[in-house]
């Protein structure tokens, strides 16, 4: 393997796991703020990735994807998860329902990717215009694939299957009369991720929004995207 593929794989992984670290602290912050304190109590309210990584989800399997993705011909790429944010509903204060509660704690999750895609994708603006880095130069890609990477992790955990964020969203909204079969449905959950992942023509369903989104943060910024 070239050394400008394994610094492609170390690249994408890093990009990952502070992602990923962004990600859990979303949701462990709207935990404390809610009056849970179990994710301060097992120090997940940090953006330290090493309280969040997961050996094997955060690290090995995308580490594993990239370099099948990278020998294969391709872009690094994959999918991963972080250590999952623990936390306790009944100590959420009275403002809101604890299935409110709920809600707010999933969607931090994913909002935070949102807000990380624009601050990487500002700060590319800031140095391309200031000509601190170049388009031909692999910072320039670097930025632009972390970027475009948070907008795929924040429509993949909205899919609204049990265990992604989504699926804690969308069991606030099933009405009651159909909670049974969607618990059902929920045990199959891990397969249709993994069908997602692995079918292209399904994992259309998030690619396609994400470089969308991408594209025309890209545009707003006076970015030239290099993805089509």
């Amino acid at each position: 393997m070239e050394p400008e593929q394994i610094q492609r794989i170390i690249t994408y992984v890093l990009l990952l796991i502070a992602s990923v670290a962004f990600h859990e602290f979303g949701h462990a912050f709207v935990a404390d703020r809610l009056g849970d304190d179990t994710p301060s109590r097992q120090g997940r309210v940090t953006l330290n990735p090493l309280a969040h990584a997961d050996l094997i989800g955060t690290v090995l399997l995308p580490l594993s994807f990239a370099v099948f993705s990278v020998a294969a011909g391709g872009g690094a790429g994959g999918f991963g998860w972080g250590k999952p944010v623990q936390t306790n509903p009944l100590r959420y204060n009275r403002r809101f329902s604890m299935a409110t509660g709920q809600v707010f704690v999933a969607i931090a999750g994913p909002l935070m990717n949102i807000v990380l895609a624009v601050i990487f994708a500002a700060v590319h603006a800031v140095l391309l215009h200031q000509g601190v880095i170049t388009l031909g130069s692999r910072l320039n890609e670097v930025f632009l694939i972390a970027s475009l990477m948070n907008f795929t992790l924040f429509f993949f955990n909205l899919i609204p299957v049990p265990p992604l964020d989504g699926g804690w969203v969308a069991r606030r909204f099933v009405p009651t009369r159909h909670a049974q079969s969607y618990e059902s449905f929920a045990v199959y959950g891990p397969f249709v991720l993994m069908a997602i992942v692995m079918i292209p023509v399904l994992s259309y369903v998030i690619s396609a929004p994400a470089r969308f989104c991408a594209k025309l943060l890209c545009s707003v910024l006076g970015l030239p995207p290099f993805f089509g």
